[in-house]
């Protein structure tokens, strides 16, 4: 399907890894006809990933991030500007999980602190590097990473982190839309890459069986099946959608 992104330029951040989420989307948008910013704390891994967009034909740079720094998103903003002269995507793939489901009594603050920097403040930090650019130009599509973890009893600091960035991507998107922006996130369930700790191993494998045979597709997410939900969400056949939350994670929550 031609989703008319040719000549569009795409920021997507948390493309360090190479078997990650980050990375398809940026080769996705790529194929799709998008220049790229490929964005992430891990500068060699994100320029991995911008050599792999140039193997494919199409233009990219490599910019270090990390978002939960001002500056930094800033700095980002204005390479794509520099480079690319404008900026019309935005996708805040970058995410971590500091903690796993501990009992609340036994959680620390640093834990929280730095699942709200990464995932909350990372998000609302690269939205402020770019909004300005695109109210500007009275053009723009941002998409946020929730999870399945916001609207699921999870212990832990992940779940409100997503759950916050679901809400922020509600008021943003009120808040942008007369400016001809649409704001929308995803909410990927399960996905084969090393978020859980490293490389899928026979552990993970394991894992991932267990939890595809508990949902109704009886099969656990690809990184494909979520850049490929991004790349309707950033072209303009989405363009009366805003304010949503995509659930990638086949049928296992149904709100």
């Amino acid at each position: 399907m031609d989703y008319g992104l040719s000549g569009r330029v795409a920021i997507v951040t948390g493309t360090g890894s190479q078997i990650g989420i980050g990375r398809t989307i940026c080769l996705t948008l790529a194929k799709e006809g998008c220049d790229i910013v490929s964005a992430d704390i891990d500068l060699n891994g994100a320029k991995k990933t911008a050599a792999s967009v140039r193997e494919l034909g199409g233009k990219a740079i490599a910019v270090k991030v990390d978002v939960s720094s001002w500056p930094d998103t800033d700095a980002m903003a204005k390479a794509a500007l520099k480079e690319f002269g404008r900026i019309d995507i935005l996708v805040n793939a970058a995410g971590l999980a500091a903690g796993g489901p501990v009992p609340f009594l036994e959680s620390k603050q640093e834990t929280w602190e730095k699942d709200m920097a990464v995932n909350v403040y990372g998000t609302m930090n690269c939205s402020k590097a770019v909004i300005p650019t695109m109210v500007e130009r009275k053009y723009g599509k941002i998409v946020n990473f929730s999870s399945i973890a916001a609207r699921a009893a999870l212990l832990g600091s992940y779940s409100p982190a997503k759950a916050a960035v679901l809400a922020f991507t509600r008021g943003l998107a009120s808040q942008y839309g007369p400016d001809n922006i649409n704001v929308n996130c995803v909410a990927p369930g399960m996905v084969a890459t090393n978020f859980f700790g490293g490389p899928p191993n026979d552990r993970m494998a394991k894992m991932f069986e267990g939890m595809a045979s508990r949902v109704p597709m009886r099969r656990i997410q690809t990184t494909d099946d979520v850049a490929n939900a991004i790349a309707f969400l950033v072209s303009d056949i989405s363009m009366n959608i805003t304010g949503q939350c995509l659930q990638i994670d086949s049928g296992m929550i149904m709100p």
